[in-house]
């Protein structure tokens, strides 16, 4: 295939800070894009003023130039044909056939190592980051899925993240020519639908405007996963945070509710705000009840709901809401019926890897091993949460 010759003609002239250095890739991607191409859009975020997140802080946002981008898309796509090449030739890809590119023109490890990644991966999905991309303008990035499509015409599905004020600013036109262009799917960190939360953790963006958002990329045609971050709101917001989230969703209808539970690594404000008693941070029993009030307050909606990240205590809270519903809230309501040691063996099990499900509860085996974990952390029921706390900080 014959690559565009695009760069000089639509993008502005470099400068010393502009310069080109090579294929790049940020620091975080969904766990449903574990198995996608990354392609840096942008590098950290806009906003960066949540409280409850830490992964940008101390950094600049900075939207790369497109020519980089588009750069970055072809030596992927060289490295991908060269890959492949080999491949037919030697049966498989080894790593030494790494060594024996270094020598051609353009060389890039990182872009390499990324065209092996979605080789390996069957070459179905790409991901834009950071966390950010409708920041660009639309004919940008109607310019770049365009590229990516025309090098990478057989991929099922390219997305992204995007802040849901960002989006509600595009219009229907921009958003149906973005879908046309090769965007199927978008992420939006909704995190709660409470005002209250909302403003609290400064998240820059109110309860109507992730509405109209979610509906925006709905009407566009593209799929939606929409975060909810459980115990957000702590103690004196959680039936609000609940509630209002779940009146949220039912108005948008998204594809994916994806569950996030609240974990506070160093580096997040609220997390001092935690320290300093200023946050009344759940515990997981109270997280569980927050959990199954939202997950009864949601209409039957057509959306899926995932548990799909390893801070969440219920990883079987996962299917569709008009046809799972029962079976996804069985566990939650069947926990918090537990007398509290069970709890907490349940709890530190899971979170310790001893158990990945609530049925590995009556497992005998399993059960010793959380046992035994509980003592060697020196868990007991006051100090359970606050041990959760800790084995959580790993996995931020």
């Amino acid at each position: 295939m014959e690559l565009l010759n695009i760069y000089t003609d639509q993008c502005p002239s470099k400068t010393d800070d502009n310069e080109y250095k090579g294929f790049e890739q940020g620091p975080i991607r969904p766990p449903s894009e574990a198995e996608s191409l990354l392609l840096r859009i942008t590098r950290n975020c806009p906003w960066n003023q949540c409280t409850f997140c830490g992964l940008y802080k101390g950094q600049k946002f900075s939207l790369r130039p497109v020519d980089h981008i588009l750069r970055d898309i072809d030596l992927v796509h060289q490295n991908v044909e060269k890959l492949l090449d080999l491949e037919k030739l030697h049966g498989r890809i080894l790593f030494s056939h790494f060594n024996a590119l270094e020598n051609d023109p353009g060389f890039d490890r990182q872009a390499i190592y990324a065209a092996y990644n979605f080789i390996k991966n069957g070459m179905r999905s790409i991901f834009m980051q950071d966390g950010n991309s409708f920041i660009l303008k639309p004919d940008d990035l109607v310019l770049i899925l365009k590229h990516i499509r025309e090098c990478f015409p057989d991929v099922d599905r390219i997305t992204t993240y995007a802040r849901s004020k960002s989006v509600a600013k595009v219009s229907d036109e921009d958003m149906i020519r973005i879908r046309e262009a090769g965007l199927n799917r978008v992420h939006i960190g909704m995190e709660s639908g409470s005002d209250k939360v909302l403003k609290a953790v400064k998240k820059g963006v109110d309860k109507a405007t992730q509405i109209a958002a979610g509906q925006k990329v709905k009407r566009a045609g593209m799929e939606l996963s929409e975060y909810w971050m459980l115990g957000l709101g702590g103690r004196s917001l959680s039936r609000e945070n609940a509630l209002e989230t779940a009146d949220a969703l039912n108005q948008i209808n998204p594809d994916f509710i994806r569950l996030r539970t609240l974990g506070l690594p160093d580096s997040a404000p609220l997390a001092a705000q935690y320290e300093a008693g200023k946050f009344d941070k759940m515990g997981e029993v109270e997280t569980a009840q927050e959990l199954l009030l939202m997950l009864d307050s949601l209409a039957e909606i057509d959306a899926t709901v995932r548990s799909d990240h390893v801070l969440n205590l219920f990883q079987e809270v996962d299917g569709k809401i008009t046809e799972n519903r029962e079976a996804m809230t069985k566990p939650v309501r069947t926990f918090l019926d537990l007398p509290p040691e069970e709890q907490m063996l349940f709890s530190i099990g899971r979170r310790t890897h001893c158990f990945s499900r609530f049925s590995d509860l009556n497992d005998p085996q399993k059960r010793s091993y959380a046992k035994q974990r509980c003592r060697e952390l020196g868990v007991s029921l006051e100090n359970w949460d606050h041990v959760v706390d800790q084995i959580l900080k790993q996995f931020i």
